[in-house]
């Protein structure tokens, strides 16, 4: 007789490559019925995007079919619902799965292009996807689609997207058209909540938000309004885009959104003659991860025409946007399976306090992990060479706030005014290892 735990037993062999673990100890596994030879059971991944569904769906048949006394399985396959963040009101975008910021803290970083491009991606994969262009100053979705004054639709006194290639698009251009944007703050947060909360997006996968550029008003409605699964930063190699890197890590956790990764865009060209990757502005990938402890998803080299999106294929066959896209999906997974042990980090005095997830503590003296400090007013972005005078740090220095990011990092406000410090977890070990106390 067949029984539940021989069908669980059958597929503990499973592993989810991202996460490390089987199947069935991950509670994918749902609904499980066994009548007779007969067997049924749902398989609840993280996202409906994830990149290895129909392997499991395959493996799990082909293991269940092995159990002696089962004649026949029965498996579905759906995702959970996103954990959204509490204390934001009714959701309006309730039929989308999962929404997405693509930002950068400086214009001219190819933000918007990346966003437009990830979204012809991820449609191309067979998901249900809408882009929605919230910059209210230069809104570039009509330009990058090629749609000069659409028609905007009405039905139940809801905006309805412009649908391209089964693409879904909103923009604040489509509403202001050619006129321009002159109006205060109060007016644009006004313009940005009409778009997200009054557009019938009707059922997605991803939601792709292009922001506008920057940290202020605009930017804090967006992510205060929209329950945000999570966040990608574009930036580029060069020192201006990066300084500007760490302000949008802390706008984005301060108010609890992942931030799931950096993109480098015109990270390099390929040269005609030798086929060669040339880095003209240096590489900042490896720079990036040590200072902000975020994984670079993907590099864009300078490509002609990449802006160009009005082709349905615009972007297929380009390995870093692929690259981009698998890697996003496994980052959300990732993100929402997620029950990890972090440091708790806290003041004690002279000392900040740190207890690793073993039991562990490290007592590391203020003066030290003051000194520490990655950010660009401390460190000067091309040479690494230290701009911070550890002789002018005050014996009574001080944290004022202490923070988590996401599970990578703690950011440390201290009573000398300084607030842009971002510590990994590997940085505050090699302050633990030269500084034994």
């Amino acid at each position: 007789m067949v029984k539940d735990q021989h069908v669980l037993d059958a597929m503990r062999h499973i592993i989810d490559p991202d996460l490390g673990k089987d199947i069935v100890s991950l509670g994918f596994i749902k609904d499980l019925k066994v009548r007779g030879g007969d067997v049924s059971f749902t398989v609840e991944l993280t996202t409906p995007a994830c990149p290895v569904k129909e392997q499991f769906k395959t493996d799990c048949e082909r293991a269940v079919r092995a159990v002696p006394g089962v004649s026949s399985v029965s498996v579905t396959m759906s995702a959970m619902q996103a954990k959204k963040q509490p204390g934001l009101g009714i959701n309006t975008l309730h039929k989308v799965h999962t929404v997405l910021a693509v930002s950068s803290c400086k214009g001219g970083v190819g933000k918007s292009t990346i966003a437009a491009q990830l979204a012809r991606q991820m449609q191309r994969e067979g998901l249900r996807v809408g882009l929605l262009d919230t910059d209210i100053y230069g809104p570039s979705v009509p330009t990058l689609f090629n749609l000069r004054q659409p028609q905007l639709m009405m039905r139940n006194n809801l905006l309805m997207p412009i649908v391209v290639d089964g693409l879904k698009l909103m923009s604040v251009g489509f509403v202001l058209g050619d006129s321009p944007a002159v109006m205060r703050g109060p007016m644009v947060s006004g313009y940005v909540q009409q778009i997200l909360h009054q557009t019938d997006w009707g059922d997605l996968d991803y939601l792709v938000i292009d922001m506008p550029p920057g940290t202020g008003d605009i930017q804090l409605t967006l992510v205060q309004q929209a329950a945000l699964d999570g966040a990608i930063i574009v930036t580029t190699p060069h020192s201006l885009s990066l300084v500007d890197v760490a302000r949008g890590i802390l706008m984005f956790e301060r108010v609890n959104v992942p931030v799931l990764g950096i993109v480098e865009n015109m990270s390099y060209f390929v040269c005609d003659n030798c086929s060669k990757k040339h880095y003209l502005f240096g590489q900042s990938a490896q720079a990036l991860k040590d200072r902000f402890g975020l994984e670079t998803l993907a590099e864009f080299p300078m490509i002609d025409n990449l802006s160009d999106l009005s082709s349905k294929d615009a972007g297929a066959g380009l390995e870093p946007l692929r690259q981009l896209a698998d890697r996003l999906h496994r980052a959300v997974g990732k993100r929402r399976a997620q029950k990890e042990t972090l440091p708790v980090v806290t003041a004690a005095g002279t000392h900040i306090r740190v207890q690793w997830p073993d039991g562990s503590v490290a007592l590391l003296n203020n003066r030290d992990v003051r000194g520490a400090c990655q950010c660009a007013s401390c460190v000067e972005e091309f040479s690494g060479k230290q701009i911070l005078d550890p002789a002018s740090i005050s014996a009574s220095i001080q944290p004022t706030a202490i923070g988590n990011l996401g599970n990578y990092a703690v950011s440390i406000a201290w009573n000398d005014g300084h607030s842009s410090g971002i510590f990994t977890w590997d940085r505050l070990k090699e302050i633990e290892k030269g500084v034994r106390l």
